[in-house]
């Protein structure tokens, strides 16, 4: 039987739709779209490089969680609302993951939430070969 486990941020959004935040699937990570949500307060910013900075640090927490980080990332979907974002949104991309840049795919969509101005997915690849076994 595969080692999956289902990692949640207790989201009002993951509750209302029925998925999980990351699921961790034997060595891969799969990080769902994640947006700029402080889901502490259930706020999220108004300006698009502080929403992409937030998502990251979502995406980080998750990834500690599932014994990876942002090093790991081996594939990044940004869903953007407005094309013209991408020019000074890539240098934020590259200041997250410009050290060890994955596989990266950038589309243009309209999104759940209007206040939602982009919205990341990742997939991570662990090494287990450090970890002790349980």
């Amino acid at each position: 039987m595969a080692d999956v486990r289902r990692i949640s941020s207790n989201s009002t959004f993951e509750a209302a739709a029925g998925y999980s935040r990351a699921v961790v699937d034997e060595d891969y990570v799969h990080v769902a779209g994640t947006t700029g949500f402080d889901y502490a307060t259930m706020s999220i910013a108004d300006d698009v490089v502080e929403q992409t900075h937030q998502a990251f640090s979502n995406i980080v927490e998750l990834l500690a969680r599932a014994r990876c980080s942002l090093s790991d990332v081996v594939r990044v979907r940004y869903y953007l609302t407005d094309r013209a974002d991408f020019e000074t949104l890539a240098p934020v991309f590259k200041h997250h993951l410009g050290a060890f840049p994955p596989a990266a795919t950038a589309v243009i969509a309209e999104l759940i939430d209007p206040r939602i101005k982009i919205e990341i997915e990742a997939t991570a690849r662990r090494d287990r070969s450090n970890e002790e076994e349980e």
